[in-house]
């Protein structure tokens, strides 16, 4: 009887190795930092996003000195020109927060450009990434950038080299 048991259980456990499944890791940072047009992109992007913040941050100031400016002279005006100024102010301050929205906003020109810029390298990592795992019979492939849980991972299940070399960077 105790036979019979072990040889299930060594059956068992055999059938289980077979169908173990295939894991593979790629370190997206290390294969970004890699392609030389995403830091060319990248350098695209803060150039646009410093010249935009510049010009917030003049429309900001322009504002700050219509307030401090009224400020100054408020006790001195009428009704009519104090509200005129405050409306003055309110306006400057609603296009200061549009330029914000247009800028930086969800669907704002930073977005836009990043979408431009950076989306069609993401998506060529990914066909590759996905190209390798079907061709290797890889049943997940994770990114260890993004994968906090992974405390240590063999070199051998790191597969960015092959992803690199698979975009035509060889490392």
């Amino acid at each position: 009887m105790k036979k019979n048991v072990f040889i299930l259980l060594l059956l068992t456990l055999f059938s289980a190795t077979t169908y173990a499944q295939k894991f593979a890791l790629i370190d997206m940072e290390y294969i970004l930092k890699n392609i030389p047009a995403y830091e060319s992109a990248n350098q695209q992007l803060e150039e646009a996003s410093k010249q935009w913040q510049a010009e917030i941050e003049k429309a900001g100031q322009e504002a700050k000195s219509l307030y401090e400016n009224y400020q100054a002279t408020a006790k001195n005006l009428t009704d009519a020109q104090r509200t005129q100024k405050e409306n003055e102010i309110v306006e400057k301050e609603k296009a200061l927060a549009e330029l914000r929205r247009k800028y930086f906003g969800p669907e704002g020109e930073l977005y836009k450009k990043q979408e431009a810029l950076i989306r069609p390298i993401q998506d060529r990592i990914y066909n590759a990434v996905k190209e390798i795992a079907t061709e290797q019979g890889y049943a997940v492939v994770t990114d260890r950038a993004s994968a906090t849980s992974i405390l240590f991972a063999s070199p051998n299940i790191d597969i960015s080299n092959e992803v690199l070399a698979r975009l035509g960077y060889s490392n």
